[in-house]
This record gives C-alpha cells, structure tokens and sequence, in this order.
C-alpha cells in the first residue's frame, strides 16, 4: 500500500537500442552478441581530434517519446559536457544535457494501490550517451578487479526524469510497467536486450536525507530494493543514526543496497555547452514527429472495449504488451471478440507467463481453431487449456502445431451427452455417501460426484453440464 512517509522519484535511462548506430558516431548498436570492444571507433572512445555528429533519427526517436508523455517540446536543445572521471567514460566527459533539455513536464497515469488512477509528473526528458560496461569481478563492493567493455559507449540514450510522486515500490514498479509499453508501442527499443533500461531509483523518509540507488536493471529489482530502503531508513531513524545524501548500489544476490559514495550536487560535474556540437532548433520538427506517432496504450485499450465490446480489464490486459495487443486483434477478426479476449488475456497469457516465453511461440491460427473448438462444443475449456499446454511444452517450432491433430491423438473430444449422462448415473450410484450428505443438505457435497462423472469421462465431459445433470439427477431421485 502507499506510504505517507515515502518519497520516491525516478530517473529511467532508455537505450534507444532500434537505432543503426550509436548517437555521435556511424558505430552499429547491434553489440549484443558480440565480443567486448568490437563495436568502437575513435569517436566514442574519445580519441583527440574526433568530432562528434548528432544521430538525426535519435532526436526524431527523441521527440517522439517526450510527446508520447505528454511533455512541452523546447524550441531549441542544446548539449553539454557532464564532467566527471570513471572508467567506463574513456573521454572523462558525457554528452547529455542540462539548462535546455528537448522535453519539459509531461505525466503518465497509473493505477494506485487504493486502485484508483494516479497521475505521475515527468520533470524532463533530456538525450544523452551511454556509457561502456563495467563487468565485475564479483560484486561492486568486493570484487578484486574490473573491466570494461566499450561497445555500449556512446548508444543513444534518453533520461526520464520523474517528479517524487510515487508513494510505494509497488506504485515505482507499475509506473516502469506503464513507461515500457508505451516505449514498445513507439517502436524506439527493445526491452528484452541488456541494458535496455537502466533505472536510478531516489528514496527518502519525510523529513529525511535521501539515497540514490544507482543502475537498477529490471522492475522487480526496482521493488525489491526500494523495499529494503525503506526499512533500512526507517530502522536507522528509529535508532537515531544520521543519514546522509548518499549513493547506493542495489546487490540483487544479497538483496540489499550498500554505499558507493556521498551524493553528488549538479556544480560537481562542472557542466558547460558542448563546444563540438552546435544548438538545435527542433520546434519545425514536432508537427511531422507527432503525425508519425502510433496509436498509445490507453487510446488502443479504450478502442478495444468500444469496438470489440469486451471488459476493461481484459482490454488493460492486452493492451499491456504490443504484440499481445496485435494478436488479439488478428484472432478477433476471425472469432468472437469477447470469446477470444477471455482466452488469451485470462489462459495464454497466463501459460506464457508460467513458462517465461512471449507470444511468438503461439500463433493467431492456432488461437481461432481453439476457439472455434469451444464455440462448437467439440472440446470442454479444460481440454482447451489442455491442448494450449501440449502447443507450448512441444517441441521445434511449436506454431506450427495443429490443435485439431493434438485433440485427436489425445483424446480430448467433448463426450455425447448420452455418454454424460451414463456417466452420471454411475456416479450416483457409487456415492451413497456424498449423495446422502447432498439431501442432508451440504451442498458441497456435490463436488465430489462431479468429480466422479469427470473422472469417468477422462476430463472430456463439460464441468457446468456434468453439475447440472448431477443435480437434476439427485433431485429427481430425491422427489420419486
């Protein structure tokens, strides 16, 4: 639940990642995969005598993520030297910027643990480089040595800054959900590859000096080590030991935050205009950005309900993640809407999950002759589910799967009704005990025989019907 004495803000670092090449330089982004320092030139290594060239495509990518939050375009940007020495920043400076960033304000709604809808402020939005990556050896705070891999040096980069709104690690974890799938909705990044987005979370108790925890790379880490710093400052305030502003470091394997170093203020990094790289005026920009942009989770989520008729929650559900969403509406074209939003928002979704893989194991023609399966009575939904499992656990390319085959060889046909009903019939004769316990008026008792009838119908007969034919049966019995 939200906290009265918590105050948190957050400054997300998103790779713009779909770009050719980094932000300065004609290096390729596609690093991932490769060996350490490959994917550099004398650009952004900051070799004397480089100029830097701004990457036209990451202000437009730029521009079109402030708009997507709601934020006011300058007029013109302006980048600047953040001065400070770390290994991971061969030229000892990072171009970012600082008086003249490209987007102010703006907001994104979320919802509230009290599950009401809350608006969280965004303070700015800037473009900057990334740094290279430190690999450790061991944790940051015990490892005998370091190295660093330059390939990721000068990615383009954008820093999210929000204002301190948010009440509760739950609340800090709902907004990154929300700021990612609008991200994957304008088509700028990949969340799925390392180092997408990188989060500095900042805490503080009311009244209290806050801590920076530095370099959070998933929204669970995020929670997790916001947890541990409000307990953390809450115990040291209950002791009575000073806190100071301080930067921290999140250990994921210890589930802890330790110290890296006192917070430093904005005159420590000694910021001054970039000299290389001349002021922009982006305000001609903004008309052609903002016609390009694509149609944004809450506008698809609010569509879904009123073209397809189906509830909100299932639309919040598909609309979560883009390629659910465009999934749906593949299956929905070819079958019942509200049918199909009940099976992939409450049972794909759910099975993909548990197995941690994404909807490209699964494909909207395997979806549809499911659905036309159950629409048919041909298959109860315990033997959908049943198929949608035997897709995903199968082996090669599991798309290519034909639900009708797996029905067949596995025997999950729905039973005829006259099959049920024989099944019932033996079902009652067999229970003398739930049967009394039922007409002695523990309804419950009832489960048991169903149970009975599934058992013998090997799962194939529909659970509702099998109850409703129990019922009768018992009360017919009962009145003759």
């Amino acid at each position: 639940m939200a906290e009265k004495d918590v105050i948190i803000g957050l400054e997300v670092h998103v790779q713009l990642n779909k770009l050719n090449s980094k932000h300065f330089c004609g290096c390729s982004t596609d690093y991932h995969d490769s060996p350490p320092n490959t994917h550099t030139c004398p650009v952004c290594l900051g070799l004397p005598g480089t100029l830097p060239v701004v990457n036209k495509r990451a202000v437009e990518y730029a521009i079109r993520v402030a708009l997507a939050l709601n934020c006011a375009i300058q007029g013109e940007t302006l980048f600047y030297r953040k001065n400070y020495y770390y290994p991971d920043l061969p030229k000892a400076f990072q171009i970012t910027q600082y008086d003249f960033p490209l987007g102010l304000g703006g907001s994104i709604l979320i919802k509230g643990e009290d599950g009401e809808e809350r608006r969280i402020r965004i303070t700015r939005v800037h473009m900057e480089e990334d740094p290279g990556r430190l690999v450790h050896a061991g944790t940051i705070d015990r490892a005998k040595y370091s190295m660093v891999d330059y390939n990721r040096c000068g990615m383009a980069l954008l820093e999210v800054v929000t204002e301190p709104d948010l009440r509760s690690p739950k609340e800090a974890r709902s907004f990154l959900d929300k700021l990612r799938n609008i991200l994957e909705y304008l088509d700028v990044f990949d969340g799925n590859l390392e180092g997408a987005m990188r989060i500095d979370s900042n805490i503080s108790l009311v009244g209290g000096e806050r801590a920076e925890v530095k370099n959070i790379s998933s929204h669970k880490g995020v929670e997790k080590a916001l947890a541990y710093e409000i307990t953390r400052q809450r115990s040291a305030r209950r002791r009575g030991v000073a806190q100071v502003q301080e930067t921290r470091h999140y250990d994921e394997l210890r589930g802890i935050t330790v110290t890296i170093r006192t917070k430093e203020e904005a005159h420590d990094y000694r910021y001054f205009p970039e000299p290389d790289l001349v002021p922009m005026r982006i305000a001609d920009w903004v008309p052609r950005v903002e016609a390009k942009l694509p149609e944004l989770p809450d506008a698809k989520r609010e569509r879904f309900v009123a073209e397809y008729g189906i509830a909100d929650d299932h639309a919040k559900s598909l609309t979560s993640e883009i390629r659910v969403a465009n999934f749906y509406e593949v299956v929905a074209e070819r079958a019942p809407p509200r049918l199909a939003a009940a099976w992939i928002a409450d049972v794909l979704k759910g099975e993909l999950n548990y197995r941690d893989v994404t909807i490209e194991r699964f494909s909207p023609d395997q979806m549809v002759v499911i659905l036309d399966l159950i629409e048919g009575g041909k298959i109860t939904e315990k033997g959908a589910v049943e198929v949608i499992r035997t897709i995903l656990d199968g082996p090669g390319e599991t798309t290519e799967a034909d639900p009708a085959a797996i029905v067949a060889t596995k025997g999950l046909s729905r039973v005829e009704d006259d099959a049920v009903m024989a099944a019932v019939r033996a079902a009652v004769e067999e229970s003398s005990q739930a049967v009394a316990d039922y007409r002695a008026g523990n309804e419950k008792a009832i489960n048991f025989i169903v149970g009975v009838v599934m058992k013998k119908t090997r799962g194939r007969a529909d659970p509702g019907e099998a109850n409703r034919l129990v019922r009768e049966a018992l009360e017919g019995a009962g009145r003759a």
